[in-house]
């Protein structure tokens, strides 16, 4: 990332419009600010508008604001905001719009999908294939501009498959059935301090249940060299490409460029079960934000 100038809201071009990106996922929203280059990145809180109301995401942005900025807010002039569940519905954009609006009072909003994000910071305005595979997933097909064409993922509750709340859901069914190796069960008692009861418990009460079973991914992460959890994480892989890639028309004549953790972190499995169904990688970022501030810089 490029470091923070001394003063980052000056610039030698009074004409040059001071942006804000955002990547919005479900766990955490990354933020870049550009004025004459990109000159400050921060983090905050995810704000998917299906779990959060307006005045939520207007409270935790303005807290999370660094003190540069915050003092700075009426001078953004764009704000590029690329979330999750952004476009499903107007009530879904609204909260979205609204909370960033509260904040930004001055500022042009532009609100698109967290796959369009996705799929500029992957191929630019190049055409292919862009994916998500971080806390929920996605794919499309893009032509450089748009999104040509999309399989429903169908969300924590129908699908999300590749994702890590499908990899989390897993990981847990394998401890509250009895499935997990008593040496990895160990290891999770121990870390976790659950009971298959207080498991269950915890996650019909959680307020954004598709977050809490995305941690327990990072389980199948941290012990991915043991063949049960690498097994967990092929079939979340295989899974992805059986029930929803294999869905597009001609799906092997393009090759597959991802983003999230998911899949960054364990790419060498996702290429393997990719290859499996003859569809060529491309690249695997970690997050979206640095290929949006290039997609952005440049435009």
């Amino acid at each position: 990332m490029i470091p923070v100038k001394t003063d980052p809201f000056h610039t030698q071009n009074p004409f040059r419009k001071m942006i804000l990106i955002a990547d919005g996922g479900a766990t955490r929203t990354s933020w870049s600010f550009i004025n004459d280059r990109s000159v400050l990145n921060f983090e905050t809180e995810g704000y998917h508008p299906f779990f959060v109301n307006a005045g939520y995401v207007a409270d935790s942005l303005q807290k999370a604001l660094p003190e540069s900025l915050a003092s700075h807010r009426e001078q953004i002039q764009h704000v590029h905001f690329y979330s999750a569940g952004s476009g499903y519905s107007e009530e879904a954009d609204l909260v979205l719009h609204q909370g960033i609006a509260a904040v930004f009072q001055n500022a042009e909003i532009f609100l698109e999908t967290d796959l369009l994000g996705a799929a500029r910071a992957l191929l630019q305005k190049e055409a292919g294939f862009a994916a998500i595979l971080g806390t929920g997933s996605n794919s499309g097909l893009y032509d450089g501009t748009r999104i040509t064409s999309n399989i429903e993922s169908g969300g924590f509750l129908l699908g999300d498959e590749g994702s890590g709340s499908y990899l989390g859901k897993t990981v847990i069914n394998g401890y509250i059935r009895g499935r997990m190796p008593e040496e990895l069960k160990k290891i999770f008692e121990d870390q976790y301090r659950l009971t298959p009861e207080s498991l269950i418990n915890e996650v019909y009460t959680s307020k954004t249940p598709n977050q809490y079973c995305a941690r327990f991914a990072q389980f199948a992460g941290e012990h991915i060299d043991h063949a049960y959890c690498r097994a967990l994480a092929v079939a979340n892989f295989d899974d992805f490409f059986k029930q929803i890639i294999s869905c597009y028309e001609h799906y092997q004549h393009y090759s597959i460029n991802a983003v999230g953790s998911v899949a960054y972190y364990l790419r060498d499995l996702f290429t393997d079960v990719a290859t499996q169904h003859g569809v060529p990688v491309g690249n695997i970022f970690s997050s979206a934000i640095e290929g949006l501030v290039r997609y952005h810089h440049g435009s």
